[in-house]
C-alpha cells in the first residue's frame, strides 16, 4: 500500500471514529473543521436537519489559511458570525485531524470570540 493511500485510509478511520460520537443538534450544532495544504474551512452544522447554519473559510476571507495566523482569523470571524446568529454552544468536530497547529488555533480563536465547546 502506498504511503499516501495509507495516510488517507487512516484519516478516514479517525474521522469515522470522531463522527460516531459527535453530532449537532439545533441547541448545540457541530463545528466542523477541514484543512487542506493551503486553506482552512469551518462550518456550523445542524445534523438533525442536515443544514449548514454558517460557514467561514480562508478562501472567503481572501487570506492564506496554510498557517496558524490564517486559522486564527477564520476562527475569530466564525465566532463573531455565530454570535450574530445567537449560537453560543457548539460541539467540536476536528474531522480526524489532531487537535494541534491550525485546528487548535481555529478552535481557540473561536472560543475567544465567544463560542463555548
Amino acid at each position: 500500500m502506498a504511503k499516501t493511500k495509507k495516510t488517507t485510509v487512516l484519516l478516514e478511520r479517525r474521522k469515522f471514529r470522531v463522527r460516531k460520537k459527535v453530532s449537532g443538534t439545533p441547541e448545540r450544532p457541530r463545528l466542523r473543521v477541514n484543512r487542506t495544504l493551503h486553506h482552512i474551512y469551518a462550518q456550523v452544522i445542524d445534523d438533525t436537519t442536515g443544514n449548514t447554519l454558517l460557514s467561514e473559510s480562508s478562501v472567503a476571507l481572501k487570506i492564506d489559511g496554510g498557517n496558524v495566523a490564517g486559522a486564527k482569523a477564520v476562527g475569530k470571524s466564525l465566532g463573531e458570525k455565530a454570535k450574530e446568529k445567537s449560537i453560543e454552544c457548539v460541539c467540536f468536530d476536528r474531522g480526524g485531524r489532531l487537535y494541534h497547529g491550525r485546528v487548535k488555533a481555529l478552535a481557540e480563536a473561536a472560543r475567544e470570540a465567544g463560542l463555548k465547546f
